[in-house]
């Protein structure tokens, strides 16, 4: 295709897109740059992401950095313009290829390089793209991404990133969409000043000392990683290791920690190997044994950085962010039980780090399956009650004013519910399938089936119907594509109870477990009134919908 003819493409793709999600929106207008962000543009289809070298060097006194990033990259089609996502203030400084400086054709927060070697279809290629710049401080990370330029309590620098949501592209050039991640890893090479440590994803592969004393520490990633998954780490750090016998083998542990808090992080990570053996039972084994498992300490909360979880809860159970001491979300005391980062954030790396979404409007993939699997912690741990009790504790923070699902091919996540009620609808779903080993294989055979890959909603729900034997569209478009929650109205009149399902789609129909007359019974309401002999009913709380007695 020539530029021309791209360009063309490449706008009607983007008013396509914005046309689109124009039927679903629930308010604001979207713009091109949503398009650019969160479509798969033609300037990103012809090309197969297969490895980045990326490197960073970090001014602390400037709070800047520059560096460059080698993308090797498989074609698909031959094409000569590609995109790649830098976001302001970064800029792009030059881009070569077989030693040929490039042009880059800038519009926003996207960046066109004009390719002038040929791009044959299968070929192996590579290029080099160097940045520099002033990335954004995080005022409030993670929810803001951003640089965190901090102190530790002995005054020396303490630094991290976060980017979830906005994106890597703001602060390394990437193909910043989710789609497609390097099918053969990563490097990331970090340049520090002498007497600190940077950590990064994967395993430390070399360190050296440059000419001007400053120290680069080399992180090689071997499995695809996702873009904001990519962190980088720095401070004043102590390093200590164990190992884990897990279902893949021998499993290497390995913190990083601030030296003044070694002491309470031996104690207190030992709640990492209790999270991996829960996990493991559940999920499968944990996807990453090459790359290894790491808890890395960091200025702000927390966030699911794949390899590399980073932590920042205060050695602390419970929840400890945005002001809250040893939170519980679920109110029933559970939740105070573990650390909720550690738990959390590692039940990332099976769903969010392994099963990852093409596109963020199904982000309830990544958040849903994980606040579950707090649920599962705990019942793995301290028996199925408390697990239950957990999840039900959870839903007072439901607000079921949008649905889960978000808009396609603008980077637009679905409604912040998708936490608590995903994991809701996760457990309710248990309930209908009514087969425990069967709900196990189905967890496990998510993280088999799409190992290391990219998936959509679709995917996720066929696989589910299929694995337990039940047509679960009506159920998949009630709690993730309608806000509502269903209600089963009831009367009692003449020794009989009426029933039906309200404040549902047309399609829905969903066994719900009651209580009449003392006695469980499962019943198959639809939208039109059934009967059954009693004086009153009760629905099973294991079940995440509404009642209403007529």
């Amino acid at each position: 295709m020539n530029r021309i003819t791209f360009i063309a493409a490449c706008l009607l793709a983007g008013l396509t897109s914005h046309a689109q999600t124009e039927t679903f929106k629930k308010g604001s207008a979207y713009t091109r740059q949503d398009s650019l962000r969160g479509s798969i543009t033609p300037a990103r289809a012809w090309w197969n992401l297969k490895h980045y070298d990326l490197s960073v060097s970090v001014d602390l006194d400037a709070r800047s950095i520059s560096g460059k990033n080698i993308v090797r990259y498989e074609v698909l089609e031959s094409m000569d313009v590609m995109q790649i996502d830098l976001q302001s203030p970064m800029k792009i400084s030059q881009v070569t290829q077989n030693g040929k400086m490039l042009e880059v054709i800038d519009e926003g927060y996207a960046h066109f390089i004009q390719l002038e070697n040929e791009q044959k279809k299968g070929a192996i290629k590579e290029l080099t793209i160097e940045f520099e710049g002033t990335p954004p401080e995080a005022a409030n990370a993670p929810w803001d991404g951003g640089f965190s330029w901090e102190k530790d309590a002995n005054g020396k620098p303490f630094v991290a990133t976060s980017n979830q949501g906005i994106g890597a592209s703001l602060w390394w050039p990437c193909k910043d969409h989710g789609y497609d991640e390097p099918d053969e890893g990563q490097i990331i090479r970090i340049n520090v000043p002498a007497g600190l440590t940077a950590v990064g994803n994967g395993r430390l592969i070399d360190t050296q000392t440059e000419d001007n004393g400053t120290k680069t520490f080399a992180w090689k990633v071997m499995n695809p990683i996702n873009n904001y998954g990519v962190n980088v780490n720095v401070g004043d750090y102590i390093n200590f290791s164990e190992k884990y016998n897990g279902e893949k083998g021998e499993l290497d542990m390995d913190y990083w920690v601030l030296r003044e808090n070694e002491t309470k992080a031996r104690q207190h990570f030992k709640e990492a190997k209790r999270t991996i053996e829960a996990f493991e039972h559940w999920f499968g084994p944990y996807p990453f044994y090459e790359d290894s498992y790491k808890l890395v300490e960091v200025p702000y909360l927390g966030m699911e950085h794949q390899s590399s979880v980073t932590y920042g809860n205060k050695y602390k159970n419970g929840y400890n962010g945005r002001g809250r001491s040893e939170h519980d979300f679920s109110g029933t005391g559970w939740g105070q039980k573990w650390d909720y980062i550690i738990v959390h954030e590692t039940g990332h790396e099976w769903f969010a780090n392994n099963v990852t979404y093409k596109d963020a409007a199904d982000m309830w993939i990544h958040e849903g399956f994980t606040a579950y699997s707090e649920s599962l912690f705990t019942e793995y741990h301290f028996g199925k009650k408390a697990g239950s009790e957990y999840t039900i504790g959870t839903r007072r923070g439901i607000a079921n004013q949008e649905p889960l699902i978000g808009d396609y091919d603008v980077n637009k996540e679905g409604s912040r519910d998708m936490y608590t009620k995903g994991s809701n609808l996760l457990h309710t779903l248990r309930q209908i399938v009514n087969n425990e080993d069967q709900w196990r294989k189905t967890l496990r055979g998510l993280n088999k089936e799409f190992y290391h890959q990219t998936v959509t909603t679709t995917q996720v729900e066929n696989y589910i119907s299929k694995s337990v034997g039940i047509n679960l569209r009506p159920f998949f478009d009630q709690y993730l594509r309608d806000h509502r929650i269903p209600t089963l109205e009831y009367k009692v009149e003449g020794g009989m109870v009426s029933y039906r399902w309200a404040d549902v789609i047309d399609s829905f129909t969903m066994p719900v477990d009651v209580l009449i007359n003392d006695q469980t019974k499962r019943l198959n309401p639809t939208g039109e009134w059934q009967q059954v002999s009693g004086s009153g009913i009760e629905v099973d709380l294991d079940y995440y919908v509404n009642t209403r007695k007529l």
